[in-house]
């Protein structure tokens, strides 16, 4: 089959507020005189490594049509028939047999003498494009699965063609290291998991993660028992708090006995005459009613950014800069007493006129936002209050594109602009897949899904039930149901696992409405706007590549210790270290690069494409930091400079062959390496 185009009449992307359709029998300039090809996405950066070859240019069905999500795929195909049956229709086409147009045409159907020909060689050739076009579009109706939206259908294209970009990525050491993050990370498992059997029947047979010193006793083996020997300084203040059978013996006595109340969780070595709700959250702590005093006395004004500052001027100065990409939050918060994210979500309520709008009170906003900041653990180096506020900042920034004006209601704005300030609150610094490996409270209470994330929730909510924080209250009910509903929604979202699925919503949105030639962004139902609002915190949430260098810097150096404090928990438990969590044995520099290039530029792209261009210079920041960590990638006898750049250019040369194979394969399986630790 011929190399699929698509249709010359598809308006620009970029004419979206004036579309035009183009004259249907206009002479076509694309392929085969039949079909035009369909302009290249507009807001893709122009890479400068010339032969590199961008994650969608590898997944479209041909080097030039950047149309890579199946449904879309099926819609261009159509619309280029209905352009060539226009042609065919207004030409004498004489009907004798033809050997191109037998079986192998329209699903297996023989023709015979009634095959279309024509002494005119472009009338044939047309035709037989024609019938080719039908041909694929059939079969890709045939192979589709009906329980599975179009959106499944592209995820699983793009795990397939993720999984061959990694397999030339991960032939040397480092590389396959990050291939194992990657994999680990981005990619929501199917496959079965074999917990540890935790019984009270007496039998000392534990799982994989039994060690033999355990291994021979009859209590079944839980992360408490590992506590005690860690020494490194991994969220050590809160690593206890997570797993509490060995925390209740330490610290009975100095308790006092209404904490003991309301902080006793299930333990899963608990008597089942013990066991106590399990619907108390951990986490939460004793409401901060002194801090209401704190904030300003009755009739006392209220400071200018919701926080005392003896540096207010420079403050100021700094936060001028809030609806700019790239704000300093670490300024933000040397300025003001370390509360950036107070100080940061109060302002966004300012400058959008929240307040009024919904009957806010000031100080009921700092009361929570004070209480949620407090539940930002400061131990742990990268998901803490710092991380919060630069995720806010970025949905109010990314709220104000031009291309999204109107598009959704203040509510909305307010929903995701919570979402945002609450979707890490209480992060104990370690992944859900540790967390479930080591059998950990949370991944019980969760059932090992989207474990943290459900407890940022939980533990965000609990916060606003005090009336002093419950800024809310104003609400109607349905209001209130509506707003928790889409925070669930968009948090839920940040589980990095749930990656490929988002961008293949996203992506399958922005090409449809392309194809369709709407041009106009039309989000008419929940489901289309929860959508765009769910990647939108997903891009915040990963937008430090396209920050400034300097703080792109800062914000590695702290995600990387982070790693190596969870690699050291592991090391220390005799535990798989997880991919890019051993700090001896770390590419930081080669790792930035490849994230970037299958994770972070992809779904950026995608963004881009939805709001060109309002994005354009997002992207080309995230080109120049790609090309500064590929340069500093260290020499060595084992990690060359090179490595990225021959890895490219396999890449490249296996194009042809990718794109072909991943559009004929049906196989919903990703066969990415599965290390047992995230």
């Amino acid at each position: 089959m011929n190399k699929k185009t698509c249709p010359a009449d598809i308006p620009c992307w970029k004419d979206s507020l004036s579309p035009k359709r183009g004259d249907e029998n206009s002479p076509n300039s694309g392929e085969g005189g039949g079909s035009g090809s369909l302009p290249r996405t507009l807001s893709t950066s122009v890479l400068r490594i010339k032969h590199r070859r961008t994650f969608w240019e590898k997944c479209a069905r041909h080097g030039e049509d950047l149309i890579v999500t199946p449904f879309a795929q099926i819609l261009a195909s159509l619309r280029s028939v209905r352009n060539n049956y226009i042609q065919l229709n207004h030409a004498t086409i004489q009907k004798s047999r033809s050997p191109s147009t037998t079986s192998s045409s329209m699903g297996g159907q023989d023709f015979g003498s009634n095959a279309p020909t024509s002494t005119d060689d472009s009338t044939v050739k047309l035709s037989i494009e024609t019938l080719e076009e039908l041909d694929w579009c059939l079969e890709q109706l045939e192979t589709m699965q009906t329980h599975r939206s179009v959106s499944d259908m592209a995820s699983s294209k793009f795990k397939r063609m993720l999984n061959k970009e990694l397999s030339h990525f991960s032939e040397s050491k480092s590389g396959n290291q990050i291939s194992e993050y990657i994999c680990n990370t981005f990619l929501d498992k199917q496959q079965e998991c074999d917990l540890p059997i935790y019984g009270g029947g007496g039998t000392g047979d534990v799982t994989q993660s039994v060690t033999p010193s355990t291994a021979a006793t009859t209590t079944p083996v839980s992360p408490a028992s590992f506590s005690s020997t860690t020494t490194t300084p991994a969220a050590s203040a809160d690593f206890n708090k997570f797993f509490p059978a060995q925390q209740n013996q330490q610290e009975t006595t100095r308790k006092e006995s209404h904490e003991t109340t309301t902080t006793k969780h299930v333990s899963i070595q608990s008597p089942s005459n013990d066991i106590s709700p399990m619907s108390v959250i951990s986490g939460v702590k004793s409401s901060p009613r002194k801090e209401k005093s704190s904030l300003s006395k009755k009739g006392e004004k209220l400071p200018r950014f919701g926080v005392k500052s003896e540096q207010e001027p420079e403050l100021s100065t700094v936060m001028m800069k809030l609806d700019n990409w790239g704000l300093d939050v670490f300024k933000v918060s040397d300025l003001s007493q370390e509360r950036p994210l107070t100080v940061t979500t109060f302002t966004i309520f300012q400058t959008r006129d929240l307040f009024k709008l919904f009957q806010v009170v000031p100080t009921t906003l700092l009361n929570f936002l004070t209480t949620l900041e407090n539940h930002y653990l400061k131990s742990v180096p990268y998901h803490n209050n710092l991380h919060a506020a630069d995720v806010t900042q970025s949905i109010h920034v990314l709220l104000n594109s031009p291309a999204l004006e109107n598009v959704f209601t203040p509510l909305e704005v307010m929903a995701a602009i919570f979402a945002s300030s609450i979707h890490d609150v209480d992060h104990p610094g370690l992944t859900n897949q540790y967390l479930i490996n080591t059998s950990s409270e949370l991944a019980l209470m969760y059932n090992d899904e989207s474990v943290l994330e459900n407890h940022h929730l939980a533990v965000a909510f609990k916060l606003l039930q005090p009336k002093e924080c419950d800024f809310f209250v104003s609400f109607t009910k349905k209001q209130r149901q509506t707003i928790r509903k889409m925070s669930i929604d968009m948090v839920l979202a940040t589980d990095m696992s749930k990656h490929m699925s988002l961008l293949a919503d996203l992506k399958t949105m922005v090409e449809t409405k392309k194809v369709a030639g709407s041009g106009v962004l039309l989000l008419d139902n929940y489901t289309d706007r929860i959508q765009v609002l769910q990647n939108m915190v997903h891009c915040a949430d990963l937008s430090n590549p396209t920050k400034p260098l300097e703080l792109y810097r800062h914000w590695v150096d702290l995600i990387m210790e982070e790693f190596f404090r969870q690699g050291d928990l592991e090391r220390e438990s005799k535990m798989d270290i997880s991919p890019m969590c051993d700090r001896f044995n770390a590419t930081i520099e080669k790792s930035q690069v490849g994230f970037i290039d299958y994770i972070v530029h992809p779904l950026w792209e995608t963004w881009a494409d939805l709001v060109h261009p309002d994005a354009q210079e997002i992207l080309d920041t995230l080109e120049d930091n790609r090309d500064w960590y590929h340069s500093q990638i260290p020499i060595s006898p084992t990690c060359s400079r090179n490595d990225l750049r021959e890895e490219d250019e396999r890449g490249c040369r296996s194009q042809g062959n990718s794109a072909e194979t991943s559009s004929s394969d049906n196989d919903d399986e990703c066969d990415l390496p599965h290390p047992q630790s995230e």
